[in-house]
């Protein structure tokens, strides 16, 4: 009787560590992804925020911050990737 009593309880203790094993998993793929973008667009993310900063702080410069981090972002695509290529 005792031995039955005790099994719902071990199935709760089971399925409560799944759930918390699920919720890690989900959390560090979160994070590897975050990682990635940060990576991959920090300089630009970088520059935009400065240039939100600088005009919020009332700086007559804030066009050129801006349109450099736009410029960043157009020099190479796929479509542009293979030109001006040289081999020396």
């Amino acid at each position: 009787m005792n031995a039955i009593a005790k099994a719902p309880k071990k199935q709760f203790r089971k399925n409560r560590g799944q759930g918390m094993t699920e919720y890690i998993i989900i959390v560090a793929l979160i994070a590897i992804a975050a990682i990635g973008v940060i990576t991959l667009f920090g300089d630009n993310i970088r520059k935009l925020f400065g240039a939100s900063a600088a005009a919020l702080a009332g700086k007559d410069n804030v066009e050129n911050d801006g349109q450099e981090a736009t410029d960043q972002l157009k020099k190479k695509t796929m479509k542009n990737f293979g030109q001006n290529n040289t081999y020396n």
